[in-house]
């Protein structure tokens, strides 16, 4: 049996720089893999079973049910995997792509087949482009349709509070979002270029370059995350959407002070994690 961990992400910035000729839109994204994980446990076995206990989950609507297509034609082998979600379901976390590269990787492993990096990579670029990011994770830019990866210098231990607001959340989030994009929240990138020339120097990233595209998206399809945002600002803290949302979250480089604004969190009885760049 193998057992493969599969962290979630943040996006630190997520710029839209226009509609493209294909229908997709222009990306230019960092995004950082943090310690919050779920673990898959996968091992040999008739057939393809998936086993998953958290309330939501199911294999038809995950991405590692489509795993299977994307292997070699001869391949005769099956897989048993079983799933421990950590990861919150449809938050921007990437969790589902994740577990899908991990299941990639492991079956790669698991029967030694022997698929390149680069191959691995363009598989999962089938799935998706967060997909195709949690083959290698760690820090990277993301460009064109999120195709495009580059990796970055990996960014100085920081210390990130994710809060997860109670909000019901359909399926079909992130299509919906792009879909309601308007051209005003189209930008230059100019954010991305300058917090990856900071990541590159080594230097302490910058609050006010971490952005995104569908902050007012996100509100205006989830209005009680203002009530969120609220708490952040009351205790000083800038709130930043990951991915598609709605989960939010802050970034310290001073553990005491994450600390702190975790407590806090907790106090009022919100669902938050305390997580580190990894």
């Amino acid at each position: 049996m193998l057992t493969i961990k599969a962290p979630a992400k943040v996006n630190l910035t997520l710029e839209v720089l226009g509609k493209r000729p294909d229908g997709f839109h222009e990306v230019r994204s960092v995004l950082q893999t943090i310690d919050l994980y779920d673990t898959l446990y996968i091992e040999k076995g008739q057939g393809f079973t998936f086993q998953c206990h958290l309330p939501g989950w199911s294999a038809e609507k995950s991405l590692v049910s489509r795993v299977l297509s994307l292997l070699p034609a001869d391949f005769k082998g099956g897989v048993a995997v079983k799933i421990e979600k950590n990861i919150p379901l449809m938050t921007g976390l990437g969790g589902d792509s994740s577990d899908a590269a991990a299941l990639l990787k492991g079956l790669n492993d698991l029967y030694e087949l022997n698929i390149s990096d680069d191959n691995l990579h363009k598989m999962a670029n089938e799935l998706g482009s967060d997909v195709a990011f949690f083959i290698k994770g760690s820090t990277t830019l993301v460009e064109g349709r999120g195709e495009k990866l580059t990796l970055l210098p990996p960014l100085k231990k920081m210390w990130i509070v994710l809060v997860i607001p109670d909000v019901p959340i359909e399926s079909g989030k992130t299509a919906r979002m792009y879909a309601a994009l308007p051209p005003s929240s189209y930008s230059d990138g100019v954010k991305t270029t300058q917090l990856v020339e900071l990541i590159k120097k080594g230097e302490t990233i910058e609050s006010g370059l971490l952005c995104n595209a569908f902050e007012d998206i996100v509100l205006d399809m989830y209005p009680r995350l203002s009530y969120y945002i609220a708490g952040f600002i009351r205790s000083g803290v800038s709130a930043h959407v990951t991915g598609a949302g709605p989960g939010l979250f802050a970034i310290f480089d001073d553990k005491a002070q994450a600390e702190n604004f975790h407590k806090i969190c907790q106090d009022r009885r919100v669902t938050v994690h305390l997580v580190a760049t990894v």
